[in-house]
């Protein structure tokens, strides 16, 4: 029998590849989860369980969390990375390291080929076969949910003719959880007018009222949360979470440019991305210079449309690491958030780097940098190129 590697969620498309692969094409399926921090002990206890259950020959769970962090998410923080000013990239930026990981693991056992359960609509198809085509060129791609053409009520059928017991109401709504937010999509979504209801997200309103956070940075990366310390980034971002998902904080809909050309729409919830995000955008706007944070918008876009496009691989990402990366020196200091339900405001900032330094001046109110004249002269030199304009083209424009 072939040996086959298929990345494998616990889903709907990966249940049915590992019956399909195994009963139907008479596979040797290893099923391979790589987790980058979204499941629990319990919940990667589960998948296992099912994975053997459904006729895996051997299953592992791969831990690529602290990749993730260190290639990736600190870069978006750096960055303040949203596709299309919303979402938080939060999918499609585990993708490479998951196919990575993948990878890495059929080759160390040997395996014939790699399989994923990605449908032929979405972006997963090609984030997988490119990273499988480039880092395992001599491997064949095995895609039963694409080739096809399967919606999710035949995949149903299929595993209820098999026997497969499962909660199939649950299975309306595909949700990708992650470290890094979590995305729904569900028939809603399918549409330019319909929304999710309250109860498709993985959290709901707990609390009320209102509830203030301080975030601290290092050198742009979160270090301390309402003055905890913690070394581990990734428990950091874990910790902001669980505070602000108890007001459901961090729900909207991402419409955008597919990589296979067509406008999509999903739902997320990112209470911890989003908050972040904000908050170390804001520190950058007190310690960062007007031109650093132009040009690191320009490079930021770029690179979160890369992540989203699968060319994580392209050389010129760790080039604008390196910028952004330079651009950290001195965004360190506290951001103070207040939360509410479904909303946070972000309230203000301090930090030892604050170019906002009353000692040249109050914005407004007095100047103790430059004189009157000085600002005469200035004006009078700034205006030159439009006075020049102006004056030369004064017959043809007037009116204006």
């Amino acid at each position: 029998m072939k040996k086959v590697v298929l990345a494998y969620s616990g889903g709907l498309d990966t249940s049915y590849c590992v019956k399909y692969l195994s009963e139907e094409m008479g596979l040797e399926v290893y099923t391979a989860l790589a987790n980058t921090g979204e499941f629990t002990p319990g919940e990667l206890a589960g998948i296992e369980e099912k994975a053997y259950a459904l006729g895996a020959k051997k299953h592992v769970t791969l831990d690529v969390t602290g990749e993730y962090y260190e290639k990736c998410i600190k870069y978006m923080i750096f960055g303040n990375v949203l596709r299309n000013k919303t979402y938080p990239v939060s999918v499609s930026s585990k993708r490479t390291f998951q196919a990575l990981a993948i990878v890495r693991y059929a080759k160390e056992i040997g395996a014939d080929g790699l399989a994923h359960g990605s449908t032929g609509a979405g972006n997963d198809q090609v984030r997988f076969d490119l990273c499988f085509s480039v880092f395992a060129p001599e491997m064949e791609i095995i895609t039963p949910t694409r080739d096809l053409k399967l919606s999710r009520e035949e995949e149903i059928a299929y595993l209820k003719s098999k026997g497969v017991e499962r909660d199939w109401s649950k299975m309306a709504y595909s949700i990708n959880k992650g470290l890094w937010g979590t995305s729904v999509g569900g028939k809603e979504t399918l549409n330019s007018w319909e929304y999710l209801p309250g109860e498709a997200y993985p959290f709901s309103l707990e609390k009320e009222g209102e509830e203030e956070l301080i975030l601290s940075f290092e050198w742009g990366e979160l270090c301390r949360v309402n003055g905890e310390c913690y070394t581990d980034k990734i428990e950091a971002i874990r910790r902001v979470e669980a505070l602000a998902s108890a007001w459901a904080i961090g729900r909207d809909t991402h419409v955008g440019d597919t990589i296979v050309g067509i406008k999509g729409r999903v739902g997320f919830e990112a209470a911890a991305p989003l908050m972040i995000i904000k908050a170390h955008e804001l520190l950058e706007k007190h310690t960062l210079t007007k031109w650093q944070m132009y040009w690191k918008e320009q490079l930021a876009n770029w690179y979160g449309m890369f992540l989203h496009e699968a060319m994580y691989g392209e050389p010129v990402m760790r080039n604008i690491e390196s910028f952004l990366k330079d651009t950290q020196r001195y965004v360190s200091g506290d951001v103070r958030v207040r939360m509410r339900p479904y909303c946070f405001e972000l309230l203000g900032v301090r930090s030892d780097h604050d170019l906002m330094d009353a000692t040249f001046a109050c914005y407004g109110e007095e100047n103790k940098a430059w004189t009157a004249e000085d600002v005469k002269g200035f004006t009078r030199m700034l205006s030159m190129p439009l006075r020049v304009y102006h004056a030369v083209n004064e017959k043809s424009e007037e009116g204006l």
